[in-house]
């Protein structure tokens, strides 16, 4: 029951574009209790059919740049092979400590993002 829960959770918000993979791999490892290197390579198989699906809506909706997303996609598979690569021979205390650290980053961004548009929405009001 929690592997539906979970695929669910990461489905939806892999769906709005926001990530799904960063909470797929967090409840995998803490909830779970699956090695790091095995969530994110599950996290990896996951991405395939959420993207497909995110990328027929997009496409129906004209909202990719398909010169863009072609460039992104070449960089991205080299990206990957190097990443795995790394990942392989990094010790699973230190990948999650790399984890750990991305998620702060982003938590952080994102609290900076939220911030910044609350004021920039007070400014409008006055």
């Amino acid at each position: 029951m929690i592997e539906v829960f979970i695929g669910v959770v990461s489905g939806i918000v892999s769906g709005t574009g926001m990530g799904g993979g960063t909470i797929l791999i967090f409840l995998l490892t803490f909830m779970m209790g699956i090695e790091q290197h095995v969530a994110q390579a599950t996290n990896l198989i996951f991405f395939i059919p959420t993207s497909i699906v995110a990328i027929i809506v997009n496409l129906k909706n004209k909202n990719i740049d398909l010169k863009l997303a072609i460039m992104l996609s070449i960089f991205g598979i080299l990206g990957a092979i190097i990443g795995a690569n790394l990942s392989i021979h990094i010790d699973v205390s230190i990948l999650k400590k790399c984890f750990g650290i991305f998620l702060a980053i982003v938590a952080v961004n994102e609290i900076y993002s939220l911030t910044k548009q609350y004021k920039k929405s007070k400014k409008t009001e006055y």
